[in-house]
């Protein structure tokens, strides 16, 4: 009996062993697995908000996906993208940032200066990206270009300093233009420094300036209908609304036989008669530059703002010929895109 007992017992130390070895096996095995909870890649979700419709924001979307999928994140695989798009209606926008919060989305991407705003009020803790905006620091979004200070950071689109050269450019189109109207949204801050700007450079260029409002998609129509007669040419500011609606104004521009300048080219695009600006679509993919430094912990208040370095002009004889306008050789020799 003593060596049954023994022998049982022995065989229970042996069971104890392997248990304990296995116990050890399979902790060093998860340690090694990734761990699928809110530092994993595939539990990652950020938001996105912006001002226009999936519809216009489509080459723009595309765009900061292929820089996503540069950096390894695919869209419902390893990241998870929450979109906002508040179809033109900015009193949408303060809503849909408080529902990106709330949802605890990692980052949120806010489209434009107004939709940064809207996002800056719902937090002030969640990381920000803008991914673009006329100027960041006069928006007060950012201490400063170098270093931004808080939760927002991104991409600026330097819309002040370019407003000069496309007033430039509209005189070399048309060298008659005396007097331009200028499209503004008056509910976005960013539109008052480029209607700044330009008028700071028109008297060198002896234009007379006439800011014309537009707050909704349904004040185009009414701002062209005085114009026609009174002035002979148009410039569009950078803005979310007005950008999103470029065809309408560039169909109603032509109809008021008015000559129209506007901002950054976006592809497909065939109605304004000139545009001059960055290259959005090499600007969006850095977006997503600035999504991967943070989910891999960089603090946002360390990421300096970058400024666009690719600039295109674009114009559109289709355009000219309607308005039965000659385009000099010299721009039409310095543009990057001719649409015939």
């Amino acid at each position: 009996m003593h060596n049954f007992w023994k022998a049982k017992l022995l065989n229970r130390r042996s069971h104890w062993g392997w248990g304990f070895a296995a116990t050890l096996a399979s902790c060093a095995l998860a340690a090694a697995l990734p761990v699928h909870g809110a530092d994993s890649a595939a539990a990652r979700r950020i938001g996105y908000l912006t001002l226009e419709g999936a519809a216009t924001h489509a080459p723009l979307a595309a765009a900061f996906r292929q820089g996503l999928r540069k950096h390894g994140y695919i869209e419902g695989q390893s990241i998870t993208v929450e979109w906002r798009f508040a179809e033109n209606d900015p009193s949408r926008l303060s809503a849909l940032a408080a529902e990106l919060v709330r949802l605890r989305v990692e980052i949120l991407l806010a489209d434009g200066t107004q939709a940064a705003l809207a996002a800056k009020r719902a937090s002030s803790i969640t990381p920000i990206i803008v991914t673009s905006s006329s100027d960041l620091v006069a928006a007060g979004l950012v201490a400063s270009l170098a270093r931004p200070g808080g939760n927002v950071t991104g991409l600026a689109l330097m819309s002040p300093d370019l407003v000069g050269r496309r007033l430039q450019l509209l005189k070399e189109i048309a060298p008659r233009t005396r007097r331009v109207a200028v499209l503004v949204n008056p509910d976005n801050p960013a539109c008052e420094l480029q209607l700044r700007a330009a008028r700071a450079a028109a008297p060198a260029l002896r234009l007379e300036l006439h800011p014309v409002s537009v707050r909704r998609v349904q004040d185009i129509d009414h701002a062209f209908s005085p114009l026609a007669g009174r002035v002979d040419a148009v410039l569009v500011t950078d803005d979310v609304l007005l950008d999103s609606n470029r065809p309408r104004i560039g169909t109603a521009a032509v109809r008021s036989r008015l000559v129209s300048i506007c901002g950054y080219p976006v592809p497909g695009e065939s109605h304004c008669l000139a545009w001059y600006g960055p290259d959005l679509v090499a600007l969006y993919p850095r977006a997503a530059h600035f999504v991967d430094r943070i989910l891999k912990g960089a603090n946002p208040a360390d990421l300096p703002v970058e400024q666009p370095t690719t600039f295109r002009l674009a114009i559109n004889l289709k355009t000219a010929k309607a308005l039965g306008l000659t385009i000099p050789q010299p721009v039409l020799v310095r543009a990057d895109e001719v649409i015939r």
